[in-house]
C-alpha cells in the first residue's frame, strides 16, 4: 500500500523533512469525535459511519479497541509507523488478541499494521482538509476545488489519473462520493482554487456516478470509499449504534452499548420523545420500531446460564407497544413522561428479575419500589415475520404487588440484579 497524501505548500501546510504530515487541528479533532465500536469484519461499517466510527477488524473487546486506539492517535499527533507497529503488538500482547488477519508472519504483521495506519492517517487528514476547504471566507475566495492525482504513485489507477485538474464547484455532487481518498493506498488530494484554469476538466467524465457491481462504489472507486470523510460528522449517533447493535451478537453488543449509553443518551431520550409523541398521535399501528436500549451483559450472562441464548443485545419497542401501553380506559397506566424517558430508566432498573415461568422466557425490570412501583416486560428473542429476531420491551404498567413479586424469587424469577 502506497503511503499516506502529504501536504504541500499550496494547502497551508508542510511536510516533516521525515515525511510524516504535520498535522492539524481539524484532523486531530475529527479523529478524537469518533467512538470506538467492535467489530468483526473490515466491512461491518462502511462509507460515512467511519466519520463517526473508530474500528479495527475483528477486534471486539473495550480494552482492545481503547489501546488501538490510543495508538492511532499517537500517529495522528506525528507517530511514525515504526511506533505505531510497537504500540500494536504491545495492544494485541495485553489484550491476548489472536486470529487476527496477518497474524502469523512477520509479512502478514507489517501489511496488517500498515493498513491500520495508512487508512487512519489519510481519512483523518482527508476529513480535516474537508473542514478547512468549507471555511467561509475560503469558498468566497476560492469557491472551486480542484482534483489533483499525485505524480508519487508508481501504479496510478486509471480514472484517478483521468480525474487529474478536474475542477468543479465546491459543491458538486461529484465532491460527495469523490473526495479522496478513493481507495487504499490513494494519495490524491483536493485543491481550493478561484476558477478553472484553461485547459482544467469542468465537467465530470460519463459515467462518473454509475455504480461498479463488484464494488458497489462508482467505478475507480474502491469499496466502501465513495464518501467524503468528514462530511458526515453530524450524522446522528444513534442511529449508527442502533444499525450496529442489532447485527451483533448478544454479549459483544450488550458490551457495546453499556461503553456508549452515556454518550449517546441525550439523542436517543430526543428521539424516543419523538417516536412515542407520534405513536400517540392517532394511535395508528404504522408497524414502526426503534431501538431504546439494550440487555446488560450480566443479564445476557443470567440468560445463558440458564439455557437461553439472546440472539442480539438490542431492547426494541414499536410503536403498537406505545399505543398498547396508553389505551384508553387503563387505570395502572406508566406516567407519560416518565415512559418517554425510557433510554434513562432502562440503565439502572432498582431490581431485574428473570421470568422462566412462561414459554418465552422475559427479563421483568422493576423501577420506584419505595413509592409507585413501576414495571417493564422484556420479551427475549421475539420473533416478528419478515422483520427478524430481538428483544421486545412490549409491556409495562404500574404495580402494587411488589411482595407478590418478592414471593416468586426461586419459583419462576430469578434475581439477577439490584434487588427489591
Amino acid at each position: 500500500m502506497a503511503d499516506t497524501p502529504q501536504p504541500t505548500p499550496q494547502d497551508g501546510l508542510t511536510a516533516s523533512t521525515a515525511g510524516v504530515i504535520q498535522q492539524f487541528e481539524q484532523q486531530i479533532a475529527f479523529f478524537r469525535a469518533k467512538l470506538n465500536l467492535p467489530s468483526q469484519r473490515w466491512d461491518d461499517i462502511q462509507r460515512s459511519a467511519h466519520d463517526r466510527a473508530f474500528i479495527v477488524a475483528g477486534a471486539q473487546k473495550a480494552d482492545l479497541l481503547a489501546d488501538l486506539r490510543r495508538a492511532v492517535d499517537q500517529s495522528i499527533r506525528g507517530g511514525s509507523l515504526q511506533q505505531f507497529r510497537q504500540d500494536f503488538d504491545a495492544a494485541v500482547k495485553r489484550s491476548g488478541w489472536t486470529g487476527w488477519t496477518g497474524e502469523g508472519s512477520e509479512a502478514g504483521r507489517a501489511w496488517r499494521t500498515r493498513v491500520i495506519y495508512q487508512t487512519n492517517m489519510a481519512t483523518s487528514y482527508a476529513a480535516g482538509r474537508w473542514q478547512q476547504l468549507h471555511d467561509p471566507a475560503l469558498l468566497a475566495a476560492r469557491p472551486y476545488w480542484r482534483y489533483i492525482h499525485s505524480d508519487a504513485v508508481q501504479h496510478p489507477r486509471p480514472e484517478h489519473l483521468a480525474w487529474n485538474g478536474l475542477t468543479l464547484p465546491h459543491d458538486h455532487p461529484f465532491w460527495q462520493t469523490h473526495f479522496p481518498p478513493n481507495g487504499w493506498g490513494c494519495q490524491c488530494r483536493v485543491m481550493a482554487v478561484r476558477e478553472p484554469r484553461e485547459g482544467d476538466p469542468t465537467d465530470p467524465p460519463a459515467g462518473w456516478n454509475a455504480t461498479d457491481p463488484k464494488t458497489g462504489a462508482p467505478p475507480g472507486i474502491d469499496k466502501g470509499w465513495n464518501y467524503a470523510p468528514g462530511a458526515n460528522t453530524e450524522t446522528p449517533l444513534q442511529d449508527l449504534i442502533d444499525r450496529k447493535l442489532i447485527s451483533l451478537d448478544a454479549p459483544i453488543g450488550a458490551a457495546m452499548h453499556e461503553e456508549l449509553a452515556p454518550v449517546l443518551l441525550q439523542e436517543k431520550l430526543k428521539a424516543f420523545g419523538a417516536f412515542v409523541d407520534d405513536a400517540l398521535v392517532d394511535r395508528r399501528q404504522r408497524g414502526k420500531s426503534m431501538v431504546v436500549g439494550a440487555l446488560k451483559t450480566n443479564w445476557v450472562a443470567a440468560a445463558q446460564e440458564r439455557g437461553i441464548q439472546p440472539v442480539t443485545a438490542e431492547i426494541v419497542v414499536r410503536d403498537q407497544d406505545v399505543i398498547h401501553t396508553f389505551r384508553s380506559g387503563k387505570d395502572n397506566q406508566l406516567p407519560l413522561d416518565w415512559y418517554r424517558q425510557l433510554p434513562l430508566h432502562l440503565q439502572s432498573p432498582q431490581a431485574t428479575l428473570l421470568d422462566t415461568t412462561h414459554d418465552e422466557p422475559a427479563f421483568l425490570l422493576v423501577f420506584d419500589t419505595e413509592s409507585q412501583a413501576k414495571k417493564l416486560v422484556v420479551q427475549v428473542n421475539y420473533h416478528v415475520k419478515k422483520l427478524g429476531t430481538f428483544n421486545v420491551l412490549d409491556t409495562g404498567r404500574q404495580i402494587q404487588e411488589i411482595e407478590s413479586i418478592r414471593g416468586q424469587i426461586g419459583h419462576g424469577y430469578e434475581l439477577v440484579d439490584g434487588q427489591l
